[in-house]
């Protein structure tokens, strides 16, 4: 089966569940056809799907995942400075985080943990429910009826990473700032998600973690801010808690990268 093959496949499938299935046009292109697939794949609800379908879905993202440029291994990432014990443990890397090939990498998650229902939403958590796979939201879902209640801000949830070059995401929630400005509550629920997720890597021995840019974007937090936060958190926890674990800080934007270049030089 070709990829061309697969894609079809796989937008008939997810087009045979909907109601209103003969309204859902299939474009003759290859990039709007993969943009179809991403939102039938983003606006599906935690259902059964069955073994065929995953397992064409599966080949599908693993070639996905080579058309994209393939894995970036997060061990082999550049530190900020070789020579000192804790800096030559972070690396920042501008990149899409959906290619790094960790131990876990951490999702900005929202409350109900089921990822980005909006379709082709350029947010990280629609970004890693993507290419993950079906599974990854039905494995959410699992979590969250064991659970009996929304996630609550600044803890962890770990799933396997599935179609992901990572073995395991990480999902937590953020504060949102609804206007610009951090109340010291949002300050500490943000250093609380960054501590949740190191302390919960340390206890798996994990040796790579990727870090988004937790509660930045729609959620609202400034990004200097919050890089400071985050910074400061990593540094702490790598020099008092784990001498083993490498930290990824990836960033998307311009300014973000900017923003870590100089919170980080800073740390010399």
């Amino acid at each position: 089966m070709t990829q061309e093959d697969r894609r079809r496949h796989l937008i008939d499938a997810l087009r045979a569940e909907h109601a209103d299935k003969e309204q859902v046009v299939v474009p003759e292109s290859a990039d709007a056809q993969r943009a179809l697939l991403r939102a039938l794949m983003n606006v599906r609800p935690p259902l059964p799907v069955t073994d065929e379908v995953l397992d064409v879905q599966d080949a599908y993202l693993a070639e996905r995942l080579r058309e994209r440029g393939g894995a970036v291994d997060a061990a082999g990432l550049a530190a900020v400075d070789a020579a000192d014990p804790v800096l030559g443990r972070i690396a920042l890397w501008r990149g899409n985080i959906t290619l790094l090939a960790a131990d876990a990498i951490v999702n900005a998650a929202n409350s109900q943990l089921l990822g980005c229902f909006v379709p082709g939403h350029h947010c990280i958590d629609n970004a890693i429910h993507t290419y993950a796979g079906m599974q990854l939201r039905r494995e959410c879902a699992r979590i969250m009826r064991a659970q009996g209640h929304e996630e609550p801000t600044g803890q962890v949830k770990v799933t396997p990473g599935y179609n992901l070059p990572c073995r395991l995401v990480f999902h937590t929630v953020g504060p949102i700032v609804r206007h610009g400005d951090p109340h010291l509550r949002d300050r500490r629920l943000l250093a609380r998600c960054y501590r949740s997720c190191l302390e919960e890597a340390t206890r798996r021995g994990l040796e790579t973690l990727a870090f988004c840019c937790i509660s930045t974007g729609i959620f609202g937090f400034p990004q200097d801010a919050a890089a400071r936060i985050a910074v400061d958190v990593v540094r702490d926890h790598l020099t008092e808690r784990d001498r083993n674990l490498k930290v990824i800080f990836d960033v998307f934007t311009d300014a973000d990268q900017r923003i870590y270049q100089n919170l980080l030089a800073g740390a010399r």
